[in-house]
């Protein structure tokens, strides 16, 4: 089954050491998106990157220092999505949210049928 729906698409960039209450950043935001009912949350991990504080991070195995870009992101209404931007002005410190007007087209598998292998 096909649904195809507006939605908002929230993406919030920050670096993997940031900590929200001694957890890690990343961590806390999904399990506050799981809580508040939230359709999905997913966590990226980036290979390198820079934001305001132009202080490049990295993720490699050879560095002392595992400061690699992350990215969560979350789509779902725009009521959902504002329900969370409270928390998030509370737990991100240092940080970038994007919030985008996105097309969700959603295939859902009907009980009872298979797909082909």
């Amino acid at each position: 089954m096909k649904e195809q729906f507006q939605a908002r698409m929230l993406r919030i960039h920050f670096g993997e050491d940031d900590k929200w209450n001694g957890k890690p950043l990343h961590e806390a935001i999904v399990s506050k998106c799981q809580e508040l009912g939230m359709a999905g949350a997913t966590v990226y991990r980036g290979i390198e990157g820079y934001g305001a504080s132009t202080r490049i991070h990295h993720a490699s195995y050879w560095k002392f220092s595992k400061d690699a870009p992350i990215m969560l992101s979350v789509i779902d209404t725009e009521e959902q999505i504002a329900k969370l931007i409270p928390y998030l002005d509370e737990m991100v410190q240092d940080g970038l949210i994007a919030i985008s007007r996105v097309e969700v087209i959603r295939y859902v598998r009907q009980e009872g049928i298979r797909g082909k292998a």
